[in-house]
């Protein structure tokens, strides 16, 4: 009786370390390599989808509404 707890448990934990991870590597926030990339956030267009879920934004209709550094 106690393996469908243990599947949902392990379900779950996998979940997050999934989600974990892909904050991890295609979050804009964070910089893995500090000397070729040092701001990877300057570089994301506003047409680039980094939110996992987005309720009524289209992303490839938005305009690019700030200057180049």
């Amino acid at each position: 009786q106690l393996i469908p707890l243990f599947v949902i448990i392990g379900s779950g934990g996998v979940g997050a370390s999934l989600y974990l991870m892909r904050l991890a590597m295609f979050n804009p926030d964070v910089s893995w390599d500090k000397k070729n990339n040092p701001e990877p956030w300057n570089k994301m267009s506003p047409s680039d989808q980094y939110k996992f879920y987005s309720v009524n934004v289209d992303y490839s209709r938005l305009k690019k509404d700030r200057p180049d550094f």
